[in-house]
C-alpha cells in the first residue's frame, strides 16, 4: 500500500528538489540528456537503451541482425542486417550474407554455381552457374564443373574414362574413351539399367554405360542405375519444379535456366529441386498477425509499416528471422511517488522499456468532491514525448472518514468525476490509474458504484481506468471495501499491490511479499474471474528492516509502536557493506534474509534484489498477466532496467 510512503516522498522530494517549480521549456537540462531516447534491438528483442545515437549503434554493431529505433516514435533508425545472400547449390548461410553488393560479389566471383540475391528484389542480381560436368566413369566430384567446354576438356586430359554432360540438356558432349577401353567395357558385366522414377524401364541391361546413356537418351525422365553400387551415372529426369504460393504449377523443367524462364511469367514462384530454393521471385519479409500470414513484402520499410496497422503482428525473414514485432508484451507501469516535475524526469531517465508512467497528480480534497490537481500540461506532454503511456494517480489521501462521507454524497461523487475526467483529457492522459486506499468496509456497495461511475465517464472520454488494489486474500477479502470480482468486471486494469505482507504494523518480522506469497495471489485473483489481460501485478522497489530483542521480538518504541524502517533497493549495498550484515537465502520467501547487531539489538532484512524482481516478473508472465507495475521509481538500482528490458 501507498499510504506509508506519500509523507515520506513529499518531504523526500522538498529536501533533495526545493520547491519544484516546474518552469515549462527549461526543464532541468542534465536529467533531460540522460534520458534514453533510443532502443537497440537483436531481431525483435530489445537489449538496451541509450540517450546518445552513436552510442546505440556503437553497440548494436557487436550483434548481427540488430536495428536501433528512437523510441519516441518507433522511427527505424540504422540496422545491419544483411541486403545481399550468396547462394550456391541451391543453398546460403550467415557467413554468406553481406550488408553491400561489392562483399557479396567479391566471394560469388570464387564459386560455382553460385548467385546473389537482392533480399529486397525478386529474382538474381548476379549468377555463375556451370555448363559443364566432367565424370569419370559414374562419378564426378563438385570442382569438375566448368563454365565452358574448353575448361572441361583441360581437366579431362588428367583422366582416363572420362566423359563431360553439356549440363542444360544433360546430353553426353564428349568423351576420351578408347576402342579398346569400350571393348573392354562392353565385355564386361552388365550393370547399367534405365529407370524411370526408380522403376526398370524394361528387362535390357549393359555393360558399358556409354550404351546405357544412349539408349536413355529417347525416354524423358530417364536415369542410369549402376544396379551394383546403387550410384546413378547419369539423368534425364527434370528436377526443377516450378511452384506458385506454394502450389507446383507446369511440368517439371530439365534445366535450370529453363526453369527460372518460365517462373518469371508469374508473381510469387519459387524454382525447387531436391528440396532447395535455386531461385525465387517471392518477397523475403512476410507480415504476420500471431501466426496467421497476412501478406509480404521486398522491403523491410514497407513490410513494418503495413505490420504496424495490425496488433499482434510481427515481420519475419524467409530464413527464419522475426526483425520486426508489435505483439503483446508483459506492459511495465511505474509509479512516481510525486507530482514534482525534476523527481519525474529524473526518475524516468533511468528507466529502460518503461510503457506507462503514473505521476502522483490528483487528490481527492474534501468530501464535496474537490480535487486538488498539481498535473502540469507542460510534464505531461513531456512524458508523452517520450513514447511513454500517461495514466497520472488519483488518491483519497487515505483518509477512510472522508471517504465515507464522500461515497455517500451523489453531487460530490459527480463533481469529482467531471473535474478528474475533464483534466486527464485536457493534459493528453490516456488513462487514470485510481488508488483509494483505507476504505470502511461499509462502504463496499458505494465503492463499487463509483468505481462504475467514474469507469463509465472515464470512457466516454476515451480514457482506459486502473485501479490499484490490495493483494488481500480470499479468506477475508468479501469483508472489505473492495468487491475485486465486481471492480475486475468494471475496470480496465486491475494493479495487485503484491506487497506489505509483512508492514511496519506487523507483529512479526518477515519479507514484505515472499515469492510463494505473491504467486497465490495472483491465482486467487484469477479465481476471481478477473481476466489475465486485466491483471498487473504489482512488485516492491524497497525491503523493510527490523529491530528485535535479545529474545527475538520486535522491539516497541515509546508509543507502542513496532520499531522497523523502509530500505530502498538502492541503498541496500551500502547499508550490506556498512553493517556488515551476513545474508543467507530463507527458501520460505525465495530472498537472502540478512542480519546484523548493532547496539545490542539485531536487525533483519529480506533483500529485494535484481533476482528476486526478475522472479517476480517470471510469475507474471508464467500466468501471461497485462503486465507488471514498479512501487515506486527512484528507489532501484539503475542497472535492474537493462535485464527488465531483454526481459519483456
Amino acid at each position: 500500500m501507498k499510504r506509508q510512503w506519500l509523507a515520506a516522498t513529499a518531504l523526500l522530494v522538498a529536501l533533495q528538489t526545493g520547491a519544484g517549480i516546474w518552469t515549462g521549456a527549461h526543464a532541468d537540462a542534465a536529467q533531460a540528456a540522460k534520458m534514453t531516447q533510443y532502443r537497440v534491438y537483436q531481431n525483435d528483442k530489445a537489449l538496451k537503451e541509450f540517450a546518445v545515437y552513436t552510442d546505440a549503434v556503437k553497440y548494436a554493431q557487436s550483434f548481427a541482425y540488430s536495428h536501433v529505433e528512437k523510441i519516441a516514435s518507433h522511427t527505424w533508425m540504422w540496422d545491419n542486417f544483411p541486403r545481399y545472400a550468396v547462394y550456391q547449390n541451391g543453398e546460403t548461410n550467415a557467413a554468406r550474407q553481406f550488408r553491400t553488393y561489392e562483399e557479396a560479389l567479391k566471394l560469388a566471383k570464387t564459386l560455382t554455381n553460385a548467385h546473389i540475391r537482392d533480399l529486397e528484389q525478386p529474382g538474381w542480381l548476379y549468377s555463375r552457374y556451370a555448363a559443364y560436368q566432367l565424370y569419370q566413369g559414374d562419378k564426378t566430384k563438385p570442382a569438375w564443373s566448368f563454365m565452358t567446354l574448353d575448361e572441361a576438356k583441360k581437366e579431362a586430359k588428367n583422366w582416363s574414362n572420362a566423359h563431360i554432360v553439356d549440363i542444360a540438356s544433360h546430353k553426353w558432349v564428349w568423351n576420351n574413351i578408347t576402342a579398346a577401353q569400350l571393348t573392354q567395357q562392353r565385355a564386361g558385366s552388365a550393370v547399367y539399367q534405365i529407370i524411370v522414377d526408380g522403376m526398370p524401364t524394361d528387362d535390357n541391361m549393359y555393360a558399358a554405360l556409354t550404351d546405357a546413356v544412349h539408349y536413355a537418351a529417347s525416354i524423358t525422365n530417364s536415369e542410369v542405375l549402376n544396379t551394383a553400387t546403387g550410384i546413378i551415372a547419369h539423368s534425364n529426369a527434370a528436377q526443377y519444379q516450378v511452384f506458385q504460393n506454394g502450389r507446383a504449377i507446369g511440368n517439371p523443367l530439365l534445366d535450370l535456366q529453363g526453369a527460372i524462364k518460365y517462373a518469371k511469367r508469374f508473381a510469387n514462384t519459387q524454382v525447387i529441386a531436391d528440396g532447395k530454393e535455386w531461385w525465387t521471385n517471392t518477397p523475403f519479409l512476410t507480415v504476420y498477425q500471431n501466426d496467421r500470414k497476412l501478406t509480404s513484402f521486398h522491403t523491410r520499410a514497407a513490410a513494418v509499416t503495413y505490420a504496424a496497422t495490425y496488433a499482434d503482428a510481427s515481420v519475419r525473414t524467409a530464413d527464419g528471422h522475426t526483425i520486426w514485432s508489435n505483439e503483446q508484451k508483459l506492459l511495465y507501469l511505474g509509479w512516481n511517488g510525486t507530482s514534482d516535475a525534476n523527481s519525474v524526469l529524473g526518475q524516468l531517465a533511468g528507466t529502460q522499456g518503461l510503457d506507462i508512467d503514473s505521476p502522483t497528480w490528483f487528490e481527492l480534497s474534501d468530501s464535496s468532491g474537490n480535487m486538488t490537481d498539481r498535473s502540469t500540461n507542460e510534464l505531461a506532454a513531456s512524458i508523452r514525448s517520450q513514447g511513454i503511456t500517461l495514466w497520472p494517480l488519483v488518491h483519497n489521501n487515505f483518509d477512510a472518514k472522508l471517504t465515507t462521507a464522500f461515497l455517500a454524497n451523489p453531487n460530490a461523487r459527480q463533481t469529482f468525476i467531471k473535474k478528474l475526467v475533464g483534466r486527464a483529457y485536457e493534459i493528453g492522459a490516456e488513462g487514470i490509474n485510481f488508488d483509494f486506499e483505507g476504505l470502511a468496509a461499509s462502504d463496499r456497495a458505494a465503492f463499487t458504484s463509483f468505481v462504475k461511475q467514474l469507469t463509465d465517464a472515464a470512457h466516454a472520454s476515451k480514457l482506459k481506468v486502473s485501479i490499484d488494489l490490495i493483494r488481500g486474500d480470499v479468506a477475508w477479502n468479501d469483508k472489505t471495501a473492495y468487491d475485486f470480482a465486481a471492480i475486475g468486471e468494471i475496470v480496465d486494469t486491475v494493479v495487485m499491490m503484491a506487497y506489505d505482507q509483512h508492514w511496519k504494523g506487523s507483529d512479526t518480522p518477515g519479507s514484505v511479499a515472499e515469492l510463494g506469497w505473491v504467486e497465490q495471489g495472483v491465482q486467487q485473483y484469477l479465481n476471481y474471474g478477473i481476466p489475465r489481460s486485466k491483471v498487473m501485478l504489482g512488485i516492491p522497489f524497497y525491503v523493510r528492516e527490523w529491530k528485535l530483542d535479545s529474545q527475538g521480538n520486535i522491539v516497541k518504541d515509546a508509543n507502542g509502536a513496532y520499531v522497523s524502517r523502509a530500505i530502498f533497493m538502492n541503498q541496500l549495498s551500502k547499508v550490506i557493506a556498512d553493517k556488515q550484515a551476513v545474508g543467507t537465502y530463507d527458501p520460505v520467501s525465495g530472498q537472502t534474509k540478512y542480519k546484523y547487531t548493532e547496539g545490542g539489538f539485531t536487525y533483519v532484512f529480506w533483500a529485494e534484489s535484481s533476482a528476486s524482481v526478475l522472479q517476480r516478473v517470471d510469475i507474471a508472465d508464467k500466468y501471461d498477466l497485462a503486465g507488471v507495475a514498479f512501487w515506486r521509481l527512484g528507489y532501484e538500482d539503475s542497472s535492474l532496467w537493462t535485464s527488465l528490458l531483454q526481459k519483456k
